[in-house]
């Protein structure tokens, strides 16, 4: 082909490196090229907006418009900076052997302060920096961005630092690995780390058929299963998450992690398939880290950037979060944990008459203790409608079903059959239904089936509201912060307790997450 070949790159001492290898490659199969540094956008001219053009990757956007442009012919990229949607237009056209896939540390004088309590490490990746954290949960991170040779001088600048991160192929390309350093093995990298990618335009074949003469296929099979993975997660250089392929004796083994930004939480997965049986290996360990929390983990991290306010002491399902207006941002936590008791068997060793139970834990308690066939009561009593479909599920029909546990106790005293009844409950019990039966020549039989634990986070002072659906996470939440802001409740027991610290308490129209929410929503919707 005697077309010159226009090969765009970043001017970046790295990316010049980056672009003379391609550059040789293609010379070396007989081909004519030159290089074109391409620095900004400005001066570039496109007739369609680049939301059109899906073009969003802050080290690529530069290069797809001044290709898209017709200024070059082929762009080359760190494939771990290609966001994993090209373009319109644009396409993979080939990916080089890759390099050092690891991260590496670079530290001054020793390494003696990994053991210590106290350091200081630099880096200006989340996935570096929650890995590390996750590692190393005391020390400290510190931000560092620019290009190799800058943050290297900035390393040996900051006199408090004790170290930085960066990735081992980027410090070898161009000769700048320091002795002090060493590689990160337990880290797992970026997807595509240590890859050299190149673009091409989708309707210029002649170049496609070029560039697919360098291309290393074992390389390409390795770094498409990661960026799957990726994209699957929808992750991007956002969210903490590491993946690597390999391939050995003809197997594909991936390994791949997502973590919190502050690397408390992680969830990883490993998984090997023969090659040619791989197609599916990054929808598995997609699927397997979404099925274990990830989904609500990347969640998380999406609404990190903003601040919350409005904070759910009871951990949201992916539809209830769904449910909220636009103009909410909401996180949730459980503030109490349950403790299901062992009940002793001649609780129910006599066939019981009369027993309320007033929420799912006390059902779940029951059924892990004792069969159906030992569950023998004559009727019973409850709170709550999704109460009241678990009961009749695992022991047996209820008689009455009510709101709250004083409709409850009202009917009970109209129209119970006998003048006693068995309440299975939690050791913490703020409800006032065994007190209204008694004041009514009722007997009441407590029976602890549960602990409820308190467990609070400190909030933010962004946060506005509070939703709460029960005493106990009421005085959860005030064992650790301030009373402030609106409580939405989800009945007058609970509203009952956060009257006594909350000026401004809103009760839901029916006891359900779902009405707390509804709640929410009519306060943010003016």
């Amino acid at each position: 082909m005697s077309k010159l070949i226009r090969i765009g790159t970043r001017d970046s001492e790295l990316a010049l490196w980056q672009a003379k290898v391609v550059q040789d490659m293609l010379e070396h199969l007989g081909h004519k090229t030159v290089l074109v540094p391409v620095k900004a956008t400005g001066d570039l001219v496109l007739d369609k907006p680049l939301y059109e053009l899906g073009i969003t990757g802050i080290f690529t956007r530069t290069l797809d418009i001044a290709m898209l442009n017709n200024d070059i012919d082929i762009a080359v990229h760190s494939l771990k900076d290609v966001p994993t949607m090209l373009p319109k237009g644009i396409v993979q056209a080939a990916v080089l052997k890759r390099g050092n896939v690891r991260d590496t540390l670079v530290f001054k004088k020793n390494e003696e302060f990994l053991s210590q309590r106290d350091a200081v490490i630099a880096t200006g990746s989340l996935r570096r920096k929650a890995q590390w954290l996750h590692r190393y949960p005391t020390h400290t991170i510190e931000d560092l961005r620019g290009n190799v040779n800058t943050r290297l001088e900035k390393l040996e600048n900051t006199k408090h630092w004790n170290g930085a991160i960066f990735a081992a192929a980027g410090l070898g390309r161009i000769g700048l690995r320091p002795e002090d350093s060493v590689n990160l093995e337990w880290m797992i990298p970026a997807p595509a780390q240590g890859a050299i990618m190149i673009t091409a335009l989708e309707e210029d074949s002649a170049i496609r058929e070029i560039c697919a003469e360098i291309n290393h296929e074992e390389t390409e099979i390795c770094t498409s299963i990661e960026r799957k993975f990726l994209n699957l997660l929808e992750g991007g250089c956002t969210a903490p998450i590491g993946a690597i392929a390999y391939i050995k004796e003809e197997v594909v083994t991936l390994e791949g992690v997502l973590l919190s930004t502050d690397g408390t939480k992680r969830i990883y997965v490993t998984r090997y398939e023969k090659l040619g049986e791989h197609h599916e290996l990054a929808k598995y360990c997609s699927d397997f880290i979404i099925e274990r929390g990830g989904k609500r983990l990347m969640d998380d991290i999406k609404q990190s950037g903003k601040q919350t306010n409005v904070y759910s002491t009871k951990l949201l399902t992916e539809a209830q979060r769904q449910l909220f207006n636009e103009k909410t941002t909401v996180e949730s936590s459980d503030f109490i944990k349950i403790s299901l008791n062992r009940i002793k068997p001649q609780v129910v060793r006599k066939p019981i008459k009369n027993v309320v139970i007033t929420s799912k834990n006390a059902v779940e308690a029951l059924v892990n203790n004792f069969s159906p066939a030992e569950l023998q009561f004559t009727n019973i009593y409850c709170v709550g409608r999704r109460t009241k479909k678990l009961i009749e599920q695992k022991i047996g029909p209820v008689v009455k079903s009510a709101r709250n546990s004083k409709q409850l106790a009202a009917y009970l005293v109209e129209y119970i059959e006998g003048t006693s009844v068995t309440y299975f409950c939690s050791d913490i019990r703020l409800d006032a239904l065994p007190t209204i039966l008694e004041e009514n020549n009722i007997e009441v039989t407590e029976v602890h089936a549960y602990k409820t634990m308190l467990d609070a986070e400190k909030l933010q002072e962004s946060v506005e509201g509070i939703m709460f659906y029960s005493p106990s996470t009421v005085q959860s939440y005030v064992s650790a912060n301030k009373a402030k802001g609106i409580a939405f409740c989800i009945g007058e027991t609970t509203a009952k307790e956060a009257k006594q610290h909350f000026e401004d308490v809103r009760i839901a129209k029916v006891p359900t997450v779902e009405s707390v929410i509804e709640l929410v929503n009519e306060h943010y919707a003016g």
